[in-house]
């Protein structure tokens, strides 16, 4: 197995491939802004039109593109990819959606922090005061090009809800039919552990499928994925992934150095799986390239669709929600809810787990305690005890015709693979 390490905070490496056509010469210069990077990419020709032809486009940015290693805007960074964006974006004949990191790193060196902190009481601190200062950064950038910016700010529980999800997509797609460019970012100063996205590629994937995309551009401060080491001579980036099966070998690293941010190309690679899987093609690259990526050129990694394009909030279901307990289910209710795409009543719960209310997600396990599915409960964690193994009719007529209901309905419900 190659052993990967994509460190997060280097470009200064020229991989070294066999094939001339499998990777092409990577820019030294990690600080490169994405408009100025010199690239011998920069002339090629347009290999990949689905790129060119994309008309609404999630663009993803990391705190690392954005930032100096100590905390911090550097502006001029910032300057750069907005000239990228909004020559794309043209006269409105593309729509732009910016996910963007920074805002915890943003907040480090205002508040004397070198690094970013562990604990989420001051992550939340550096992130009030950093969200301000990213979101200035950018309304005064686009301004140059005359592009108003909405900030929306998410966390999990406003999009695996129903009613939620579909009032963040109205959100967004009102702000694009006004001709605004949103910038989106997890809530970092509200949101608990309980109810994160972890990190802003997962996030990016997810608003992706939420405004119905046709790309998703995912950078940050490495240019691709590398067969091995990029560090080591004889590796190559991996210019086209079809699916899963065609990095099996890779052992994808972690975070960098840097400390600013919380990703790493196993996120990117996670994020890039979710997107395709919901239908969506990704260019995974860097920010310096972001110029050549966005004209459909050869840079970077892209990951083809693997699955069809749905509007439902079931991919946010199951990859942004935590489950705050677990039903044991029997046979029956397993072969009803996976093969039979049934609800879930009490007659098929054996067992109960954990402390949750109503509306919280809960995980639904066979026999052998594997997960299978996962949904939105309708019952307290203390009420369900006394409904297992019982019909609805039953239910109903011993404690109230508000017992005669699914436990976990249909529509809420997502079946795991």
């Amino acid at each position: 197995m190659a052993a990967v390490q994509q460190d997060m905070n280097r470009q200064d490496v020229t991989p070294q491939s066999p094939n001339p056509q499998a990777s092409n010469p990577q820019s030294p210069n990690p600080q490169a802004p994405a408009s100025q990077a010199a690239s011998p990419q920069a002339g090629s020709s347009v290999v990949r039109p689905f790129v060119t032809e994309a008309r609404r486009i999630v663009v993803k940015v990391g705190s690392s593109s954005l930032t100096t290693a100590a905390g911090g805007l550097d502006a001029d960074r910032v300057d750069a990819l907005v000239d990228v964006l909004a020559k794309v974006r043209g006269g409105g004949e593309k729509e732009i959606v910016l996910v963007s990191s920074g805002a915890i790193a943003a907040g480090l060196a205002p508040l004397g922090l070198t690094r970013r902190p562990k604990d989420l009481a001051r992550q939340q601190a550096a992130a009030s005061v950093g969200q301000g200062l990213l979101v200035a950064r950018y309304t005064a950038s686009f301004a140059r090009y005359g592009v108003r910016v909405g900030q929306v700010l998410l966390t999990t529980d406003d999009t695996s809800r129903r009613a939620h999800y579909r009032n963040a997509y109205r959100t967004l797609d009102q702000l694009l039919a006004m001709g605004a460019l949103p910038v989106v970012n997890e809530n970092d100063t509200v949101a608990t552990d309980e109810i994160r996205f972890g990190d802003n590629d997962r996030l990016a994937a997810l608003v992706a499928h939420l405004v119905r995309a046709d790309l998703l551009v995912l950078l940050s401060d490495v240019d691709g994925l590398y067969d091995g080491d990029p560090a080591k001579p004889g590796t190559c980036r991996i210019a086209e992934v079809a699916g899963p099966q065609d990095i099996a070998h890779v052992e994808i690293g972690s975070a960098g150095k840097a400390g600013v941010g919380t990703g790493g190309m196993v996120t990117k690679v996670e994020a890039a799986r979710i997107a395709a899987a919901a239908g969506i093609p990704v260019v995974l690259t860097s920010a310096s390239r972001a110029a050549d990526a966005l004209a459909g050129r050869d840079t970077g990694t892209c990951f083809r669709r693997t699955g069809r394009r749905s509007a439902d909030r079931l991919l946010w279901l199951a990859h942004a929600s935590t489950p705050q307990g677990s039903l044991g289910l029997d046979d029956g209710a397993v072969r009803a809810v996976v093969e039979g795409k049934k609800s879930l009543l009490a007659a098929g719960i054996a067992t109960v787990e954990g402390d949750f209310v109503a509306g919280d997600p809960v995980e639904l396990r066979d026999a052998a305690g594997h997960p299978v599915a996962r949904g939105l409960v309708n019952f307290d964690a203390k009420e369900l005890p006394r409904m297992l193994g019982r019909s609805t009719h039953e239910l109903a007529r011993e404690l109230g015709p508000e017992y005669e209901r699914e436990v976990v309905h249909r529509d809420d419900l997502v079946v795991l693979g």
